[in-house]
């Protein structure tokens, strides 16, 4: 008896211009249980076809920096959990994110991953890990809590040098690299000197200066470049790579080249707001006090001048950058739990610190980097999925476009549009990029081989996502 074969994939996406960190080549690809099980030209026909005519297809992005549902002191909450989060990275091209399990002071490391995953279960639409928060490193966590955890799949970890709740002293911040140094994790640093913001907020505040604008006065890039330098000191204390994240401007840019010449492993991310926002976003008008709107753009550290986005660019394009993530904080601005609580102009030192860019992390970079002539098609690949795949131990089931790899893809759409927050899928009432001229969106976005994002609807269905346990980074050879 005669039976008709089965298709040989389940799809095949026809004639892509495919583009990975390292090449570019034209292909079909094709997809088996949503695994990219062949590349090549006139692939066997797929059970379903898309022909996707010469454009241009990426990995999916790796979001690395993202905060969703974190746990927030009433009255601010976060606008995002992990069912719109996830649904506005998709409709951006993002098919992996890492958001954050935070650490309570007074409480164990592990009832925070606990509940964080019952926070995410049954929500994601696109797949996801956990970094850790380590806000209270007792000899428990550090000794027991935390080798466990790294051994179970939460292979990295941030740390803060500034926040009353969540900072860590030298000793404290020793002792957690001292850990990641034995048990092959990757450590994040949040550096600012807390000290001098703190001195410097006071002073700000008793001379009435307490206008949204006036948080960039708080934080002034020297507090950023001290606490830099002393974060890779401390690295090179121990001896274990570091990853510091969001940085601004070229104050601590100079510290990571600085270090880097030492030959000391220190890899660095950065993130949109430094290149596309100021510190006049924040509200500077001629009344000398400034608009209350900068609250929307409030973020640590702060947007700085133009001078110093052309500093990130150069970071980016010559590789002092590791990683390009979103930082992702998303609060409304209106509400009682939002930035202007209640309709109530508060001074900039209670403004909730963070703003909204999971959706257009990718679009902005790909539009205003890669086709505007300041970045390779490439070095985006690099930037945002395969490097943050490598640092957190997903690559090469994430990042790339390979045999075996998970068919995380976007296929990109190069057109003119007008950037407005109604286009977008996030639970917050705006976007900071709002106006801007941008020059492509996704017009397909796959995770694990189902469409999820077609350029203008979203079908992306809660709790199809999957929790990701990481292996070790790998953007290193590891020490034998």
């Amino acid at each position: 008896m005669y039976t008709t074969p089965s298709p040989a994939f389940d799809l095949v996406l026809r004639n892509a211009h495919a583009i990975t960190a390292a090449d570019e080549f034209d292909c079909d690809i094709g997809i088996k249980d949503g695994m990219i099980a062949a590349l090549g030209r006139g692939l066997a026909p797929g059970e379903r076809e898309i022909d996707v005519a010469g454009r241009n297809v990426t990995p999916g992005g790796v979001d690395a920096h993202c905060h969703l549902d974190q746990p927030t002191a009433p009255p601010v909450r976060m606008a995002d959990d992990f069912d719109t989060g996830t649904r506005s990275a998709a409709c951006g091209g993002t098919t992996t994110v890492i958001p954050f399990a935070a650490q309570q002071k007074g409480h164990s490391l592990r009832e925070a991953v606990d509940d964080y995953h019952r926070r995410a279960n049954g929500k994601a639409h696109i797949d996801y890990a956990f970094h850790l928060i380590v806000s209270d490193p007792t000899p428990d966590v550090l000794n027991r809590e935390l080798p466990a955890l790294i051994a179970e799949g939460y292979t990295s970890f941030k740390l803060y040098m500034t926040y009353d709740d969540l900072k860590l002293d030298d000793g404290q911040i020793l002792d957690v690299l001292d850990v990641a140094r034995k048990h092959g994790a990757m450590a994040m640093v949040h550096a600012e000197n807390s000290d001098c913001i703190e001195w410097l907020t006071k002073r700000l505040e008793a001379s009435g200066r307490t206008a949204p604008r006036f948080h960039a006065h708080s934080r002034p890039m020297l507090v950023e470049r001290e606490a830099t330098h002393r974060a890779i000191s401390l690295s090179q204390l121990v001896d274990v790579p570091i990853l510091i994240v969001h940085v601004s401007g070229k104050d601590a840019v100079e510290q990571i080249r600085w270090a880097r010449g030492l030959g000391l492993n220190i890899f660095a991310e950065t993130c949109p707001q430094y290149l596309f926002l100021t510190a006049e976003d924040l509200g500077i008008e001629s009344d000398g006090q400034g608009s209350y709107l900068g609250a929307r753009c409030v973020c640590s550290p702060p947007p700085r001048d133009k001078s110093n986005q052309d500093v990130i660019w150069n970071g980016l394009a010559d590789g002092l950058f590791t990683v390009f993530s979103s930082d992702h904080a998303p609060f409304k601005y209106e509400g009682v739990e939002g930035k202007h609580p209640g309709g109530e102009e508060v001074a900039f030192r209670h403004i909730p610190n963070g703003i909204p860019g999971i959706e257009t992390r990718m679009p902005l970079l790909w539009s205003e980097g890669v086709l505007a002539g300041r970045l390779t098609a490439q070095k985006f690949v690099e930037l945002t999925a395969t490097n943050p795949a490598k640092a957190y131990g997903l690559h090469p089931r994430k990042g790339s476009i390979a045999i075996g790899a998970d068919a995380d893809l976007v296929v990109w759409d190069e057109r003119e549009l007008t950037l407005d927050n109604a286009m977008l899928h996030h639970e917050v009432d705006y976007t900071p990029y709002a106006g801007m001229q941008l020059r492509a969106w996704p017009g397909l976005t796959l995770s694990r081989g189902e469409v999820v994002w077609d350029g203008s609807t979203f079908h992306g269905r809660a709790g199809r996502g999957q929790f990701l346990a990481c292996g070790a980074p790998t953007l290193m050879p590891r020490k034998r």
